[in-house]
């Protein structure tokens, strides 16, 4: 992942096994990690149970959220690819019954979003 496409918000994909050495505590007995995106200073992954959303927080960044999202509790989504004159593509995920998406997610042209919906499609369908 380009620095330049961080700044813009672009989530570039990152390893299971970088993700399972800083994550890995995070995981239940039967859980894996299936795919994970990172951003400057946000991870989110997808893992067979659940969606997992981690945000660094303060200027520090010792203070770090992390955010648990059930399959079961989505809803739909969305994936818009990356055109032509369009770097990035788009991920929307809504929650419950939610109007207005409840998760944006962009990523550089890196990223396989065909892949990020194949995952979602599997767990949520």
């Amino acid at each position: 992942m380009g620095l330049f496409s961080a700044f813009l918000g672009n989530a570039g994909a990152v390893s299971r096994d970088e993700l399972v050495k800083k994550y890995g505590q995070l995981l239940t007995v039967s859980e894996e990690i299936e795919l994970g995106f990172k951003l400057i200073r946000e991870t989110f992954i997808f893992t067979n149970k659940r969606l997992i959303l981690v945000d660094i927080q303060g200027l520090t960044g010792s203070k770090i959220e992390y955010t648990s999202i059930s399959y079961k509790s989505i809803s739909r989504f969305s994936i818009e690819t990356a055109g032509t004159f369009d770097l990035e593509a788009e991920l929307k995920i809504w929650i419950s019954s939610e109007v207005q998406p409840s998760i944006k997610k962009q990523f550089n042209k890196s990223v396989n979003v065909y892949d990020v919906q194949k995952v979602l499609a599997h767990h949520v369908l």
